[in-house]
């Protein structure tokens, strides 16, 4: 025997360990997208999600006061500034070092004082307190800009979801998207699912010429990419005049997800006991009475599979939604063309791209969790007799 009794064979614990990987490469992402959608945007930057529960060293880049609104004159041609650095500053964690040149961050200590040379110097203290000296030429003009070397506490905030979905400048649009997106996606899964059923019904049960070239047509489109149909279905849908609405997104939808549906719903069909429908039309009922009454309940692990799988192509889709519901106001903007205009426009916001991006996977992430116990059923169907 290659495997001893109680032992398992290595392709099982090959299979084990792949399973396992992929399960953590879903996870890690989504988790650390989570976590930094409560952070703030100098913590994202200065350290990774995994380190969001610790401590973190980050260089804080903050200019002095206005010398010439905030100046004293002490002496013959002698003028001091004082003030707080962390004043209006949202920080609350140590400072470790400080420097004038981002040549040299950590240049001094808490209480040390620089010499920025003609008798001008600069002296900061541990709690932000600083003077600053100097001539009356020196003390004007810009303010000297300090690079703080802190210790920052871990730090988790709301803000981020307060502005996504609640702020007027942001939340009217987010919500709008949110909105159209799902204007999309519910017609894009359920039409594809009706029509694939029937038609899975036809092909898996009903005799006719040209069925079995039917199914080979439909087997050899799950292969052909969606990119090559983009641009003759939009001229069409031009020329039809829904080129640029939802009845277009959505008829594009269902032919692009048709061949996946008609093929998951027909093997399971297939599989069904052969008996159930000859008793059926022996007692007098109709193909339609026997596909609603009997195949349809019966097949509704594969229903559920193809819409896991639907919904979630649909919801996340930019590039069907950017050709095909072109719209110059942002009426009809998806949420995935919403976030890439915010990476647009808050590029650097990486707290609020975060934020914006768990938003926009929740509502996938709930149906996938609450419909996933159908899915391998409904994907093995039909694999084994």
């Amino acid at each position: 025997m290659d495997s001893m009794a109680g032992s398992k064979p290595a392709v099982v614990w090959a299979l084990n360990l792949s399973v396992l990987a992929l399960v953590l490469l879903w996870i890690f992402p989504t988790l650390g997208l989570f976590v930094s959608s409560f952070r703030t945007g100098d913590q994202i930057t200065a350290s990774g999600w995994w380190s969001a529960m610790f401590p973190a060293e980050q260089t804080l880049q903050i200019r002095a006061a206005d010398p010439d609104d905030n100046r004293v004159e002490v002496g013959d041609d002698l003028y001091v500034v004082e003030g707080n650095l962390f004043e209006g500053q949202d920080f609350t964690g140590e400072m470790n070092a400080w420097g004038t040149s981002s040549r040299a961050l950590g240049a001094f200590q808490p209480g040390d004082t620089a010499d920025l040379g003609d008798g001008e110097t600069f002296t900061l203290e541990a709690d932000g307190a600083y003077v600053w000296q100097g001539n009356g030429d020196q003390i004007s003009g810009r303010a000297q800009r300090v690079f703080v070397d802190a210790t920052t506490p871990p730090e988790f905030t709301l803000e981020n979801y307060n502005f996504v979905l609640f702020d007027e400048d942001n939340s009217e649009g987010m919500a709008r998207a949110f909105l159209n997106t799902l204007t999309v996606v519910i017609p894009a899964t359920i039409i594809p699912i009706l029509v694939a059923a029937f038609a899975a019904y036809a092909l898996a049960w009903m005799d006719f010429p040209g069925r079995a070239l039917l199914i080979a047509a439909v087997v050899g489109l799950l292969v052909v990419p969606l990119q090559l149909a983009l641009i003759p279905l939009l001229t069409l849908h031009n020329a039809i005049g829904i080129g640029k609405g939802y009845l277009g997104v959505w008829l594009a939808h269902t032919g692009f997800g048709m061949p996946l549906a008609i093929y998951l719903l027909r093997n399971y069909m297939v599989g069904l006991p052969r008996d159930i429908i000859e008793n059926a039309k022996v007692d007098g009922a109709t193909d339609f009475q026997i596909f609603v009454k009997i195949i349809l309940p019966l097949s509704f692990p594969a229903l559920a599979s193809f819409a896991i799988f639907q919904f979630l192509w649909t919801w996340n889709d930019l590039l069907v939604a950017l050709v095909f519901l072109i719209d110059a106001t942002g009426e009809t903007t998806v949420m995935t063309r919403q976030i890439v205009e915010l990476l647009g426009t808050r590029g650097g916001d990486w707290e609020i791209l975060a934020t914006s991006a768990f938003v926009s996977i929740a509502v996938p992430l709930a149906v996938f969790f609450a419909m996933q116990k159908y899915l391998v059923r409904g994907l093995l169907a039909g694999s084994v007799k």
